[in-house]
């Protein structure tokens, strides 16, 4: 059970800074080390409408995802969890998201494209999912390398966005 509390507007305060700082669109309370179903997105779409909000205890419904390679120029993603990386993978164009506001109000949002992808990587997050455990092979191996060359995952190693360069 959620409580909705200071506490929680704290957290959600918090999330939302430190996916800015990134920058990013989404962050997950699992990736910040919180075991709760929360995240935060915050993205424009092509017609500049700005889609920002947090989902609390949310559900995903999802439409059926294309077969085949994913396309690298439009279905690349990147994660805050795995910095400084990207890689293709097919998602659902369609996601239609339930989930409670801070004041606990019930809301439903359907959403496309890049919307619904950004959905669709956070949610897994609340499932303890990141997007390169669902990359073809060949991807999957890259990631992986990529994830042991910077030690992510690790205890102890981490890296703050915004104070972190990831160049180095």
């Amino acid at each position: 059970m959620t409580e909705f509390d200071d506490g929680l507007r704290s957290l959600v305060a918090n999330m939302f800074d430190t996916m800015e700082a990134a920058p990013g669109v989404g962050l997950a309370a699992p990736q910040v080390g919180v075991a709760l179903r929360v995240f935060v997105y915050n993205w424009v779409d092509d017609d500049d409408v700005l889609w920002r909000g947090v989902a609390i205890n949310p559900e995903l419904w999802i439409s059926p995802t294309a077969i085949g390679p994913a396309d690298e120029d439009t279905e690349s993603e990147g994660c805050l969890s795995i910095p400084g990386e990207r890689f293709p993978l097919h998602r659902a164009d369609l996601a239609i998201l339930t989930a409670v506001d801070l004041d606990g109000t019930p809301f439903e949002i359907r959403a496309e494209g890049w919307l619904a992808r950004i959905f669709q990587h956070e949610y897994d997050h609340l499932d303890g999912i990141l997007y390169a455990d669902r990359l073809e092979h060949k991807l999957a191996r890259a990631a992986a390398k990529a994830i042991r060359k910077n030690g992510w995952g690790e205890l102890d190693i981490a890296w703050t966005p915004g104070v972190d360069d990831l160049e180095g």
